[in-house]
C-alpha cells in the first residue's frame, strides 16, 4: 500500500536522524574524560545541523521513489494514519511526529498545515506514553549505607577517568546536602535516590541529576562535576535550590548532551524537579530544539485560545533592524527583520540571518537568549490593532501577507521576553542598579570569553530576567571577538579624547574607552560600571581575551553561585 510505504520512508528517516543524534551526543562523555573542550563546541554545531540534513534526505527519497507532488489529500490522510499507528509504542513518538511535520511542511503549501495532515495536536494524548521510570534508576542506602550508595552512583557513570579524591568529595557532598536541605530525613533507612541514567554534559562540566525521596518529601538535586588540569575529575558543587536548577537549565545556555532512549520520560522527570519549566524549555535544554519548537507552538496556540487580548509593540526602544511585538500575557517576543535598515547598519538581511545562526550554533554561556526560528507563522488578524498593523506594514511589509482574516509572517524569531536593561534602570533602586550594572559587565566578560563580541553594547540590547540576571538578545552586530581590532583612542591636544568621535577607523576597529562615552553617558551608571569592571574600558583586557582564545584557553562559566563550590 502506497500510504504505508510513504509512512515507513518518513519513519526510517527519523530513525536515522535519532541514531545520528545519539551517536553525536555520545562523543561528549569522551571529550569530557579527555578534557577535549574544543570538540564540545564542534559536536554541538554538528548535532544541530544534522536534523535538516535528514529531513531533506527524506524528502528527496519521497520525490524519487514515490513522486508525491502535487498533494493528494486522500493519500496523505492515510499516510498520517499509518504513521500514527507505528508510534503507539514508539519510545520517541513525539519526536517522530515533529520529524513528520517537518517533512510534510517542506513539501506542501501552508494551507494544509492543520491537524488533518500534520500533528498540530500530538497523538500521544491518545496513546501510551513512556513512564518516567524508564529514564532513572533507584538506589537504596538502607542496603549498603549512605556513602557507599553515593559512591556506587558516581562510579556507575565512569566519566572517562578516576576521581582524584572521591571519598573526600563524598564527605563534602553529604555535608552540603545536610546544610542545604535540613528538613529532609537523612537516615539511610528513610530515603532512596532516583538518579537519571545519563549525566548531562555541557562545556567543561558534567551534571548528575536526581532526587532524594524520603519521609519528608522529595528533594531535587544536581551534582556538578568538573575535570580540570589542576585537580582532575572532582565534584565541584551541589545544587538543591529550584531557582539555581532553573538557571542551569536556562534559556540562555548551550544545549546539554545527554543520552536518552525516551525523551518524553526524561522531560517528565525534569518537569517534576522544575515544575515551572515548560515542555518546550526542557526539550530545548536537552538538545531537541526542533521538538522544543513544536511544543512552543502548541503553547502559543493554547495561549491564543485562552484569551482575546491584542498584540502590542514590545516595550523599549524601537530597533533599527528588527520590528518586535508581543502578547502581554505571553512571556515571549516576536522579532521580524525590517525591510530597510538605518544608515548606521551597513549590512543586509543575509548578514542578520547569518549572525542569528552563529549564536544558535555557539556556546551562549548563559548570557545570550536562545531563539526559535519559524517560517510562515499564521496570526489572527483581529488580534492586531490598526496602529500596530500600520507599523508592521511600514516596517516589515516584505515579510508579511494578509489573507482574509489571517496575518502570515514569512519569517520570524521568538525569544523569551525580558525587561530591557535601559528601562529597568529608569525605575530600579540604587542597590539594584549597582547589581545589574556589575552583572552587565560580567555578561560582557563571559561572552568575550566564548569569542563573542556583541557589537552594539547599548543597554537597550540587553534584558533583565526576573532573577535580575543580564542577558544579551540583539544579535545583528555579533561577530567573533578574534575578528576585531582593539585600539587605543588617539590622544587629542586641548580636546578630551573620551569625547572625540572624529577618529579615523576601519570597520573592525573598536575603541574600548568609548564604551563609557557612548554606551554609558549617564555619569551615575558609568561610575557603577567602572567600579565593578574598570578593565573593560581599557584595550589590554580585550587584547588578552583574544590571545587566550587563539591559544585555546577556554574559561569555564559556572552556572551556579561561586559560594556553592566545594573548593572555596
Amino acid at each position: 500500500m502506497r500510504a504505508v510505504e510513504i509512512a515507513e520512508i518518513i519513519l526510517a528517516g527519523f530513525t536515522k536522524h535519532y541514531r545520528i543524534f545519539q551517536s553525536i551526543t555520545a562523543k561528549a562523555p569522551i571529550a569530557f574524560g579527555n578534557r577535549d573542550w574544543q570538540s564540545i563546541q564542534s559536536i554541538s554545531s554538528m548535532r544541530i545541523a544534522q536534523y535538516d540534513a535528514r529531513v531533506n534526505e527524506t524528502i528527496e527519497l519521497l520525490k524519487t521513489k514515490q513522486r508525491i507532488q502535487p498533494l493528494n489529500e486522500c493519500l496523505w490522510r492515510t499516510v498520517k494514519e499509518a504513521f500514527q499507528e507505528r508510534l503507539v509504542f514508539h519510545p520517541q513518538a513525539e519526536l517522530a511526529e515533529t520529524f513528520y511535520n517537518s517533512v510534510f511542511c517542506r513539501l506542501f503549501h501552508r494551507r494544509y498545515f492543520n491537524n488533518e495532515f500534520i500533528f498540530v495536536v500530538s497523538s500521544m494524548k491518545q496513546t501510551s506514553t513512556v513512564p518516567v521510570e524508564a529514564e532513572y534508576r533507584s538506589y537504596f542506602p538502607v542496603s549498603d549505607g549512605l556513602k557507599p550508595t553515593i559512591r556506587n552512583i558516581i562510579n556507575h557513570f565512569g566519566f572517562g577517568a578516576p576521581f582524584t579524591d572521591l571519598d573526600g568529595d563524598i564527605r563534602k557532598l553529604v555535608k552540603a546536602f545536610i546544610k542545604q536541605a535540613p528538613d529532609t530525613h537523612h537516615q539511610r533507612h528513610q530515603m532512596r535516590f532516583d538518579i537519571l541514567h545519563s549525566p548531562f554534559y555541557r562545556n567543561k562540566a558534567a551534571y548528575i541529576v536526581g532526587r532524594v525521596v524520603s519521609l519528608s518529601g522529595i528533594q531535587p538535586f544536581i551534582i556538578a562535576i568538573l575535570n580540570t588540569e589542576e585537580r582532575g575529575i572532582h565534584i565541584d558543587a551541589l545544587i538543591t535550590q529550584s531557582s539555581q536548577m532553573r538557571v542551569i537549565f536556562g534559556f540562555a545556555r548551550a544545549y546539554f548532551f545527554v543520552q536518552t532512549h525516551a525523551p518524553s520520560a526524561l522531560v517528565g522527570f525534569l518537569n517534576q524537579l522544575m515544575p515551572s519549566k515548560t515542555a518546550a524549555e526542557l526539550y530545548n535544554a536537552i538538545g531537541f530544539h526542533k521538538q522544543g519548537k513544536t511544543e512552543f507552538y502548541r503553547e502559543f496556540l493554547n495561549q491564543l485560545e485562552s484569551n482575546v487580548e491584542q498584540f502590542i509593540a514590545a516595550p523599549g526602544t524601537r530597533g533599527m533592524v528588527m520590528m518586535v511585538f508581543t502578547l502581554p500575557s505571553f512571556p515571549y517576543v516576536f522579532k521580524v527583520i525590517r525591510d530597510q535598515f538605518s544608515e548606521s547598519k551597513p549590512f543586509g538581511r543575509e548578514t542578520v540571518l547569518a549572525r542569528y545562526q552563529l549564536v544558535k550554533n555557539h556556546d551562549r554561556v548563559g548570557r545570550m537568549a536562545d531563539t526559535i526560528e519559524y517560517s510562515n507563522v499564521v496570526f489572527p488578524l483581529a488580534r492586531f490593532s490598526d496602529e500596530l498593523l500600520n507599523e508592521l506594514q511600514s516596517s516589515i511589509a516584505g515579510s508579511m501577507v494578509i489573507e482574509n482574516d489571517l496575518l502570515i509572517i514569512k519569517h520570524l524569531y521568538i525569544e523569551r521576553r525580558m525587561t530591557p536593561l535601559n528601562l529597568f534602570l529608569q525605575t530600579c533602586s540604587d542597590e539594584d542598579a549597582k547589581g545589574v550594572m556589575a552583572d552587565y559587565g560580567q555578561a560582557l566578560k563571559e561572552m568575550v570569553s566564548a569569542n563573542i563580541f556583541p557589537g552594539d553594547m547599548l543597554l537597550k540590547n540587553f534584558g533583565v530576567t526576573k532573577h535580575q540576571r543580564v542577558i544579551f538578545y540583539d544579535y545583528d552586530e555579533v561577530q567573533y571577538l578574534t575578528e576585531m581590532n582593539f585600539r587605543e583612542m588617539p590622544r587629542q591636544s586641548a580636546v578630551n579624547y573620551l569625547e572625540c568621535s572624529e577618529v579615523s577607523s576601519a570597520p573592525q576597529d573598536v575603541f574600548p574607552e568609548q564604551l563609557c562615552t557612548f554606551v554609558l553617558p549617564d555619569p551615575k551608571l558609568r561610575a557603577l560600571f567602572l567600579e565593578a569592571h574598570p578593565d573593560l574600558a581599557g584595550v589590554a583586557f580585550w587584547k588578552q581575551a583574544q590571545t587566550d582564545i587563539r591559544q585555546k584557553v577556554m574559561k569555564h562559566i559556572y552556572p551556579y553561585p561561586q559560594e556553592q563550590r566545594f573548593c572555596l
